[in-house]
């Protein structure tokens, strides 16, 4: 098992998902999305499994800070230039991927 767990130290969502695989003995490599984003052969790998519409947090902070509700924008384009823009926590497990809180796949994984 090869867990990736991208997204924010500030995440709640995200410090579920890290305690999931934590309290279950899994190791998982966590990427801090404040500090380095996903780079486009990532993005590539993780659209095979979900649309790219679906990985944009329309809610989030930085959508309406910087005013993306009222443009007209290349999703997969903002996503690789402002990686906050992502849903969290995105996990992946070799060719397996999620967004958001999902414990019951990840058991699936298990």
């Amino acid at each position: 098992m090869n867990i990736q767990i991208f997204g924010t130290k500030k995440c709640s969502d995200t410090r579920k998902a890290e305690r999931f695989f934590k309290e279950r003995g899994i190791k998982y490599h966590f990427r801090d999305l404040t500090e380095k984003g996903i780079s486009q052969g990532e993005l590539n790998n993780i659209k095979r499994k979900v649309d790219v519409e679906d990985l944009i947090d329309k809610e989030g902070k930085q959508f309406k800070k910087r005013n993306l509700e009222y443009m007209t924008y290349d999703t997969e384009e903002e996503l690789l230039e402002d990686a906050l823009l992502f849903k969290t926590p995105i996990v992946r497990n070799g060719g397996e991927v999620t967004v958001g809180n999902e414990p019951d796949t990840w058991k699936s994984w298990l």
